[in-house]
């Protein structure tokens, strides 16, 4: 903005002041300074479109109350807010109540925000934000926020942004609105920094892992109670897993079928624990031929120790008795898991 016409702005705005005591015209600022960091991408020209939404939570960063609007209600100048602190930087709040022309704000209220004070920080620098600014709406006890959802960038070149169309002059003034009671009306700032991110969770997905095949035999299996029975744990990728069956049958398969599941257990040492994908072959082994019963499951487990899929009914009781088929031998049978694929995360750069 041109250095010039901001003078003249001053002089006129203090010129107001004095001529405009008896009205007692009062311009009130209330500043808490909270900054909150939030990680996003951005483009500096994105147009997402200006939403507006009211809200309970008033502005974070900065509130200025202004009792007796009529007062200045057609005056052009800029008002200036005192400086104040949010999320580590210095800014003004800056308010055209008539309109910023040069910004397309014939008809409405103008609102930004601009840095201040940024001669110590280094040179290029650069602070992303996340913007919202506000009208307070006394008669709903809500402010209204309005953002366009897209990142702004202040530079050295570019240190103001902000809203020349904020809420037009038409729907401000009008009394059923609810924007000033008693002469008076607020506006507001949350200025959010946005720190892009560093590293991210990448979560692989690893066909056939080492390792990735258990046998477990289970041995006088006519003596087993009606009960679960668990293998012992074994390591594929980044977590342990186990076998678990009920020889009297399980769910709806009970008592005409064998079941069998596999269970997600814990996490290896430093592993990055989070859902884990289990893709697996499941089988119950022919000991006299290569006719085994499979079956393929493939889930996403939870964190959560003894979460397990598979199948009720992988091989019927009648036929897995039938010692003629090969299943039951020696009265022992065996299941095997072959994990053909699963997931890994980890935490790497961006």
């Amino acid at each position: 903005m041109d250095s010039q016409k901001r003078s003249l702005g001053f002089l006129s705005l203090a010129f107001l002041f004095i001529t405009c005591s008896s009205a007692e015209f009062l311009i009130q600022q209330v500043t808490e300074g909270r900054g909150t960091e939030n990680n996003s991408s951005y483009n500096l020209w994105a147009n997402l479109g200006v939403t507006r939404v009211l809200r309970e939570e008033r502005p974070s960063s900065k509130i200025v109350t202004i009792a007796g609007y009529s007062v200045i209600k057609e005056r052009t100048e800029l008002y200036e807010s005192s400086v104040f602190e949010a999320a580590g930087y210095k800014w003004r709040l800056l308010m055209y109540m008539n309109g910023n022309k040069n910004d397309g704000g014939n008809g409405y209220i103008s609102l930004y925000v601009r840095m201040e004070e940024t001669e110590s920080l280094p040179y290029g620098w650069e602070v992303n934000v996340d913007l919202k600014l506000f009208v307070h709406n006394p008669k709903q006890h809500k402010y209204l926020a309005v953002t366009d959802g897209a990142v702004k960038r202040f530079t050295a070149a570019k240190k103001e942004w902000g809203f020349g169309q904020l809420i037009s002059l038409a729907t401000f003034q009008n009394a059923n609105q609810g924007y000033i009671v008693q002469d008076t009306c607020s506006f507001g700032a949350e200025i959010l920094i946005v720190k892009p991110a560093e590293k991210q969770e990448k979560v692989t997905f690893i066909s056939n892992p080492p390792n990735n095949v258990f046998t477990w035999k289970i041995l006088r299996f006519s003596t087993l109670e009606d009960k679960f029975y668990y293998s012992d744990d074994f390591l594929v990728g980044d977590r342990y897993w186990r076998l678990g069956f009920n020889p009297k049958g399980d769910g709806d398969g009970r008592p005409h079928a064998l079941p069998i599941y596999l269970y997600a257990q814990g996490f290896r040492p430093n592993a990055v624990v989070t859902n884990t994908w289990g893709a697996v072959n499941l089988r119950l082994k022919n000991q006299r031929s290569s006719n085994h019963r499979q079956l393929y499951s493939a889930a996403w487990y939870p964190i959560r120790s003894d979460y397990g899929v598979g199948v009720n009914n992988i091989i019927l009781m009648k036929d897995l008795k039938d010692t003629s088929k090969g299943y039951l031998v020696n009265d022992a049978i065996v299941f095997e898991a072959e994990m053909v694929k699963v997931s890994v995360t980890n935490i790497v750069p961006v």
